[in-house]
């Protein structure tokens, strides 16, 4: 292998393992605040709604899989929707409203005083997600966000915001996945 690319390796590595750290140290409270909150709802009856862009959209539909059906053992299916999904609800809106609002339409129709509504933007600025946000803040949801900056619009907008600051966007999707599925054991739990 040459020096270079294993140089380049070696750099991703160590920040990936710097970020982990930092979410060992900074992180262990929102994550247990954020899967006490979801418990919380969930055994009321709410549902835990989630969106977010581009790979945060995958990520979306990833914690719903993990919810819905299990993660680690088997157990009751638990109530939860990514917006991300519904190529024609999404593009109707988009065609006849705006990109900005394929979330929140979509919050205004189905989020219940009480739900939890899960955004991600690793920019923390992204203009349908905080759309959405505002509407289901509005609705008396719980706001919970993954972002990828520090003092962004979104986390101002949260109840509960996990932050993986990174110049790479990738670092910070990797954050988010590890605590995501920390939260989707401990959520789990409560209910197996």
């Amino acid at each position: 292998m040459n020096r270079k690319v294993e140089s380049q390796i070696t750099q991703i590595i160590e920040t990936h393992k710097k970020m982990v750290a930092e979410l060992q140290v900074s992180g262990l409270e929102i994550i247990a605040n954020a899967a006490e909150a979801i418990i919380r709802a969930m055994k009321k009856g709410a549902t835990v709604y989630i969106c977010g862009n581009g790979g945060s959209a995958a990520d979306a539909q990833h914690i719903a899989a993990e919810l819905v059906n299990r993660f680690e053992c088997n157990r009751r299916a638990l109530a939860a929707v990514a917006l991300t999904t519904d190529g024609s609800v999404m593009t109707s809106i988009a065609n006849d409203f705006s990109y900005e609002t394929i979330f929140a339409r979509q919050v205004e129709a189905l989020v219940k005083k009480g739900d939890v509504f899960w955004a991600i933007s690793t920019s923390g600025s992204s203009p349908n997600v905080l759309a959405a946000a505002k509407v289901a803040r509005q609705k008396g949801a719980l706001v919970l966000a993954f972002t990828g900056k520090r003092r962004s619009k979104l986390e101002r907008l949260a109840d509960i915001c996990l932050c993986a600051d990174d110049k790479s966007t990738a670092r910070s999707q990797e954050i988010h996945q590890l605590a995501y599925h920390v939260i989707c054991k401990l959520v789990e739990q409560s209910f197996a």
